[in-house]
C-alpha cells in the first residue's frame, strides 16, 4: 500500500482554539490555501490553492483510493477540512500523532519533534508561528495595512513563500516520526477506534441554546451584583483583581496568604474567628470563581450553526493510559447534580428569573454550575440513553491482582464499601446497614477504597477528603493498615509491577505477570503490553538511585505540573494506576465499538460513561445497551462487569 502525506494551511475568520476545529471549518469564509504532500519517502510537492493552482488528477484520486493509505500530525485536522471538497474515506486516514502518543510522546508536531530530538532552529520556528497568524487568520484594520481585516499572499510575497517552506517542512517532520515509529506500529483496534471516535466527533451533542443564553444572561447578573457587594464592603476599585484583594484581606484578616486560589479560600472560610465583612468577600470570591459557569461561554464559542457542539474529546490525549481528554466544554470535569428540581431551574434560567432562582435555590451560581450538564440534549425525536460501568477501576484492579474476595463481591452484590469495611474490621457484612452502629465503619471503607488502591497511605486519605468526613487524622494510618491487609494480593501486584518494571529497565528482562501485563524494552522505550494487547510506552527508561540508595524507574515524558518533556519519576503504584486505567479504558474502547456496531448514536463518553441518542418509539434501549457494555472483551476472561444508567430529555448525573 502506497503512503500519501498531507499538511495544509487554511484560514477561517473562527478562531480555532475557542471554536474547536468542527466550527472553524464551517465558517462561510473557511477555505484552503496551501496543500503539502509527498508519496512514501518522496519529495514533498506544494499546491498554492489560494493563487489559482489545483491539484494534481492522481492526487484526488488517491484521496478516494483504498489503495493509498492518508497520513497527516493530526489527520482529524486534515481529513475534515478536505471532506468539504473531495470525496476521501475516513477509514483510509491514519493519523501520526495518534501514533506518537501511543507511543508515549505528546504534544503537537513542535514538542515531538523536539522530545525526538530533530534539529531544530529556535528563531525560525518564532518566524513560522508568526507566519500562521499573518496569513490564516484575520487581522485589525490599520491606518498602516490600509484597514484590511486580512493578510493575503499579495501583501507580502517573500512572507508567502517562507510560509510554503514550512508548510513542506511539516510534510517532511510528519514523514521523519512516522519512519522512526514504523517498528512500534499501533493496532489496527486502535485505527477502528480510531475512527469510531472521529465519527463521534463529528456527530456532536446538541445543545440547549435557550438555556445556554439564559444562564449567560444570569451569570452576567450575578458577576455585576457580587463585585457591587465586594466593592460596597473592600472600598477596591476592582476586587476581582487578585493583588488587590489579596493585600486587603492581609490587611482586614490579619493573615499572610500567598494566594487566593480555591484551596485558600475554603481554609480561610473554616477557620474560626474571620470578620463577617471578610468572610462576606471570601464567599462573593468562592461563587465568582466558580469556572464551571465559564463553559456555558464555551458552547456558546464552539456551537455550530446547527445547534450541536463537536468535538469534545481528543483521542488518545491520556498519555499515560491513553484514555480520552476533554476539549472545548472539558465534558470530563463537569459538576455533579444536586438539587432535585432541575426541570423548574431549566425553566427559571431560561426565562432568567434571577430573584425566583435566588428564593428557592440560595446560590445563583452554584445551581448554574449545577445545571451544566443539562446544557446537553438529545436531537428532536431521540431521548438520551446514559448508561456507565460501576466501579470499573475497583473490578480491573481486583481482577488483574488476583484479589478473590473482591471479585467474589463484583460477581454477586457488587457493595464494595460495605464489603471492604468488613474485610478491615472484621464485622459480618449483614451489620453494615442503616440504623447499625457499624454503618458508621461504611465511610471508612468508602474513603479507603477512593484513595488507597495504587499505594496511597494517610495523604492520599486527607486528599480524598477524609477530614472533611469527620475522620480523625490520627486514625488515617490504622484505615491504611487495615486496607493493606485486607488486599493482601493488590499490594503484592504493586510490588510485582515495580520489580518487573526495574528489572526490564536494568537489564532488559522480559517477563510476564500471571494476569498477563508483560514487560519488555529495546534501547528507546520500555513496553507494557496489556492483556487487549494494546501496549503502554515508557520513553528512555532508567534507574535512578534515591535518598535512600535504592533504584527508581524514571523515564521521559510530560511533567503533571510543569506540562513540559521531562525526567518522570514513577513506582508501583503509579505504574498500577496507569494500567488499571489503561484496562478500564479499553473496556470502555470495546464497548464503544460493540454499541457502533449494534447501530447506535454516541453522542459522547466520559471515562466509564456513554450518552447515547436513541429514536422515541424505536427498537434501542436502555437496556439493550448496558447489555453491550457489559459484554465480557475477549482478552478480559473472568473480569466481572457491571452496568446501570437512565433515559432523559437532557444529560445529568444520577
Amino acid at each position: 500500500m502506497r503512503t500519501l502525506g498531507i499538511d495544509l494551511e487554511t484560514y477561517s475568520s473562527e478562531d480555532i482554539r475557542r471554536s474547536g476545529l468542527y466550527r472553524y471549518v464551517q465558517s462561510p469564509d473557511f477555505e484552503i490555501l496551501l496543500f503539502a504532500y509527498r508519496y512514501d519517502g518522496g519529495p514533498v510537492q506544494i499546491v498554492d490553492l489560494k493563487q489559482g493552482e489545483t491539484l494534481p488528477h492522481q492526487v484526488v484520486l488517491d484521496l478516494k483510493d483504498p489503495q493509498v493509505a492518508k497520513t497527516a500530525f493530526n489527520a482529524a485536522f486534515e481529513y475534515y477540512c478536505l471532506s468539504r471538497y473531495y470525496v476521501t474515506p475516513l477509514e483510509q486516514w491514519h493519523c501520526s500523532m495518534v501514533h506518537a502518543w501511543y507511543c508515549g510522546y505528546a504534544g503537537g508536531l513542535d514538542a515531538v519533534g523536539k522530545a525526538m530530538q530533530f534539529p531544530e532552529d529556535r528563531r525560525k520556528m518564532a518566524e513560522g508561528k508568526a507566519l500562521v497568524r499573518y496569513f490564516c487568520s484575520p487581522c485589525a484594520p490599520t491606518k498602516r495595512n490600509g484597514g484590511r481585516t486580512r493578510n493575503l499572499p499579495g501583501h507580502a510575497p517573500e512572507k508567502w513563500q517562507l510560509f510554503k517552506e514550512y508548510c513542506i517542512q511539516d510534510v517532511v517532520a510528519e514523514r521523519e516520526i512516522g519512519r522512526r515509529l514504523e517498528p512500534y506500529p499501533v493496532p489496527e483496534q486502535e485505527h477502528r477506534l480510531w475512527v469510531a471516535d472521529q465519527e463521534i466527533s463529528i456527530r456532536g451533542v446538541a445543545l440547549d441554546m435557550e438555556l445556554v443564553d439564559g444562564a449567560l444572561a444570569v451569570s452576567a447578573h450575578m458577576t455585576e451584583e457580587l463585585s457591587g457587594q465586594a466593592r460596597d464592603i473592600t472600598g477596591l476599585d476592582n476586587p476581582n483583581s487578585v493583588a488587590q484583594l489579596k493585600q486587603w484581606v492581609r490587611e482586614n484578616a490579619d493573615v499572610e496568604i500567598d494566594s487566593l486560589n480555591k484551596q485558600t479560600v475554603a481554609e480561610l472560610l473554616e477557620a474560626d474567628g474571620a470578620a463577617p465583612d471578610v468572610r462576606r468577600v471570601l464567599e462573593i470570591r468562592q461563587e465568582l470563581a466558580k469556572t464551571s459557569v465559564k463553559k456555558y461561554g464555551a458552547m456558546e464559542a464552539a456551537v455550530c450553526r446547527d445547534g450541536r457542539v463537536r468535538g469534545l474529546l481528543q483521542f488518545y490525549g491520556g498519555q499515560r493510559t491513553g484514555r480520552w481528554a476533554g476539549r472545548l466544554v472539558q465534558v470530563q470535569n463537569l459538576p455533579r447534580n444536586h438539587t432535585g428540581s432541575l426541570d423548574t431551574a431549566r425553566e427559571l434560567v431560561k426565562k432568567k428569573k434571577v430573584e425566583a432562582l435566588r428564593t428557592i435555590y440560595g446560590n445563583v451560581p452554584d445551581t448554574l454550575s449545577q445545571l451544566i450538564r443539562t446544557a446537553f440534549v438529545p436531537a428532536p425525536g431521540f431521548r438520551f440513553a446514559v448508561a456507565d460501568f460501576s466501579a470499573i477501576e475497583a473490578r480491573v484492579l481486583a481482577w488483574l491482582a488476583g484479589e478473590e474476595w473482591r471479585l467474589e463481591v463484583f460477581r454477586t452484590h457488587g457493595r464494595i464499601y460495605e464489603a471492604s469495611a468488613s474485610a478491615m474490621f472484621g464485622v459480618p457484612e449483614e451489620q453494615i446497614r442503616k440504623g447499625n452502629p457499624e454503618y458508621a465503619l461504611r465511610a471508612k471503607g468508602k474513603i479507603a477504597e477512593l484513595a488507597l488502591g495504587y499505594q496511597g497511605a494517610a495523604g492520599a486519605l486527607v486528599q480524598m477528603g477524609a477530614l472533611q468526613m469527620g475522620l480523625a487524622e490520627g486514625d488515617l494510618p490504622d484505615i491504611v493498615r487495615r486496607w493493606r491487609a485486607a488486599n493482601r494480593r493488590i499490594q503484592d501486584f504493586w510490588y510485582a509491577v515495580e520489580r518487573h518494571a526495574a528489572d526490564c529497565t536494568e537489564h532488559g528482562t522480559r517477563s510476564v505477570l500471571p494476569c498477563g501485563v508483560a514487560f519488555s524494552r529495546d534501547r528507546e522505550r520500555m513496553e507494557v503490553r496489556l492483556p487487549s494487547g494494546r501496549s503502554l510506552y515508557y520513553v528512555n527508561p532508567r534507574l535512578v538511585p534515591d535518598g535512600r540508595g535504592l533504584k527508581q524507574v524514571w523515564y521521559m515524558g510530560l511533567g503533571q505540573k510543569s506540562h513540559k518533556w521531562e525526567p518522570v519519576q514513577t513506582y508501583g503504584g503509579k505504574l498500577t494506576e496507569n494500567i488499571v486505567q489503561a484496562v478500564a479504558r479499553d473496556c470502555l474502547a470495546s464497548a464503544i465499538l460493540g454499541l457502533r456496531e449494534a447501530g447506535y448514536r454516541i453522542c459522547f463518553h466520559i471515562h466509564d460513561e456513554v450518552v447515547l441518542e436513541i429514536p422515541e418509539g424505536g427498537s434501542q434501549s436502555l437496556e439493550e445497551a448496558v447489555g453491550i457494555m457489559c459484554r465480557t472483551p475477549p482478552w478480559a476472561a473472568g473480569l466481572p462487569l457491571a452496568a446501570d444508567g437512565f433515559t432523559g430529555d437532557y444529560y445529568r448525573k444520577e
